[in-house]
């Protein structure tokens, strides 16, 4: 199991926290934000662990990356999400940024589900999103997809992603001791 030391949990946890509040007031996760956070984490590594530490801070910054381009390059996900993924893949490394992106996933799909029952349509919303889920089997093709997702887009609710990944990742921490 991957240890990180507490301070950096409570640093990241403190970012996410920032990014999460910016992402639900305007739906985006800043530029300035999310590449000083990969930066950081990413320097940070290198002066406590040299190039070994390095490597496994890039290789986490990839994982996190990887966890959500395919939803971004769909048009299922802004990028600065994304970003925020690999930033925090750069702190935490790769099997770390795994759980992260499970995690937020979960808590992602349940305030997705909450959204949904809030909004007094619960039964259109759970239709629309079979029907995303039978373009993405049936399309497969990226383009045609992003299209579609920026045609539907003005009609959905949009979940600011940044919470669920300030949220699953913070729980991640508690649940594995790193905050207290």
């Amino acid at each position: 199991m991957e240890h990180i030391p507490r301070e950096v949990a409570w640093v990241v946890s403190l970012i996410l926290v920032e990014a999460a509040v910016i992402d639900g007031r305007s739906l985006r996760v800043p530029n300035w934000l999310t590449c000083h956070f990969l930066l950081a984490g990413l320097a940070l590594s290198f002066l406590t662990g040299g190039s070994e530490k390095l490597l496994w801070s890039t290789a986490g910054a990839l994982v996190g990356l990887m966890t959500l381009l395919p939803l971004y390059a769909i048009g299922g996900m802004g990028a600065g999400d994304v970003k925020l993924m690999a930033g925090l893949g750069a702190w935490i490394g790769p099997w770390l940024a795994l759980s992260a992106f499970v995690a937020s996933a979960l808590v992602g799909g349940v305030i997705a589900l909450a959204m949904m029952a809030c909004s007094g349509e619960l039964v259109k919303h759970l239709l629309m999103t079979q029907e995303i889920g039978r373009e993405v089997l049936v399309i497969r093709n990226p383009h045609v997809l992003a299209e579609k997702a920026a045609e539907r887009k003005p009609g959905m609710m949009l979940l600011p992603y940044g919470i669920p990944i300030a949220i699953g990742s913070i729980m991640l921490f508690a649940v594995r001791g790193y905050l207290f």
